[in-house]
């Protein structure tokens, strides 16, 4: 995989109260990726940009949510890609330095 398609598939920390949750019991993070991403290309990026190693990674599309606006409208939230990196016991990801 180049350089450029790396920084492509992450998208960014998913932080939330669940990921905080796993990130301290279970070593994983959570991260937004591309809805092309692959796990391959998911743990090249990871080891590759945060300097670590990756254990498994686990993929899950994330629907997009129908909301009501104010007049009764419906309107829809788009659907996204989600993953969840575990990474080697003993290594950590500051996202605060990062």
């Amino acid at each position: 995989m180049n350089e450029e398609r790396m920084y492509q598939v992450l998208l960014g920390a998913h932080i939330s109260e669940k990921s905080t949750l796993i990130a301290d019991e279970a070593n994983q993070f959570a991260f937004r990726v591309t809805t092309d991403a692959t796990k391959p290309e998911v743990k090249q990026a990871v080891e590759k940009i945060y300097n670590v190693n990756v254990e498994s990674v686990r993929l899950l599309n994330v629907k997009g949510k129908t909301k009501r606006t104010f007049r009764g409208t419906t309107v829809r939230r788009p659907s996204w890609k989600k993953a969840y990196v575990r990474i080697a016991a003993g290594q950590d990801i500051d996202f605060a330095a990062s």
